[in-house]
């Protein structure tokens, strides 16, 4: 089995000394897709960017604190890309993608819009320019296996207060359609939905209140993959036991093996 696990860490710092890596290590994961580590790849130490038996990757912002992925794989890519080469949104730190062999793994983060009516047309934007991205990914033949945060809870299955969220970014009906699209039309697979059909499986809860153990959340952690590597999923699971950053990690386990 191939694990690969994706986790928005909410600041890659913090999320290790709430005992992330301790946990991880414990996981057997093959790739490590994390997003929002709030650092640049100069202030993080040796136990980040040379973790004994991973190679490392990142793609940090400009804008210091703020948006940044990395990929830690324990088999070497044969290459590495940095960016998806958007002119407006390569410079938030937003995309890591290794290839091994005919398989490809991404760890991305979507901008949010809830912070301002500004954000939420950036983030229109960036789906507007990223839906091509994907369409070219997907016609170079290679399997494909995209993590992150993407920011959007596709169906009411996917948070637990739909209706009061219609009008919400995350949850907007543009911003479903998008997915929709994704999914129907242009052939990608939710992999974790494959798999689990089960109601209030969140990746993500409010700071605010209770939301984490009233378990009132949302679902906007994903691994979006062709149709070839989803049909080789064979696990799943959300580990939300210990609490890491406001997000949980998600992992897949794949029957593949990558060389």
């Amino acid at each position: 089995m191939f694990r690969i696990m994706s986790f928005n860490a909410n600041g890659i710092r913090s999320a290790a000394q709430k005992g992330f890596f301790d946990w991880f290590d414990r996981t057997e994961t093959d790739v490590l897709c994390v997003q929002e580590l709030k650092a640049q790849e100069s202030d993080l130490g040796e136990q980040f960017t040379h973790r004994t038996g991973y190679k490392c990757f990142m793609h940090t912002a400009q804008k210091r604190g703020y948006s940044g992925v990395a990929l830690w794989s324990r088999i070497e890519p044969k290459d590495v890309r940095i960016g998806f080469g958007s002119s407006e949104f390569d410079a938030e730190g937003r995309y890591v993608e290794a290839n091994f062999g005919n398989l490809t793994v991404i760890s991305a983060y979507f901008p949010s819009g809830s912070s301002s009516e500004e954000r939420q047309q950036a983030k229109f934007r960036f789906l507007d320019e990223f839906l091509p991205h994907m369409d070219t990914l997907q016609a170079s033949g290679r399997e494909i296996v995209l993590c992150g945060d993407i920011n959007i809870a596709h169906k009411e299955i996917d948070l637990k207060n739909w209706k009061s969220n219609q009008k919400n970014s995350g949850f907007l009906p543009e911003e479903r359609a998008w997915m929709t699209t994704l999914f129907e039309k242009h052939g990608w697979e939710d992999v974790f939905r494959r798999l689990d059909q089960r109601p209030e499986r969140y990746t993500w809860w409010s700071q605010r209140g209770q939301a984490r153990s009233k378990n009132v959340g949302w679902r906007i952690d994903y691994q979006i993959a062709t149709p070839g590597i989803a049909g080789l999923a064979r696990a799943t699971d959300i580990y939300a036991q210990e609490k890491f950053s406001d997000h949980a990690p998600l992992w897949v386990d794949y029957d593949i093996s990558v060389d």
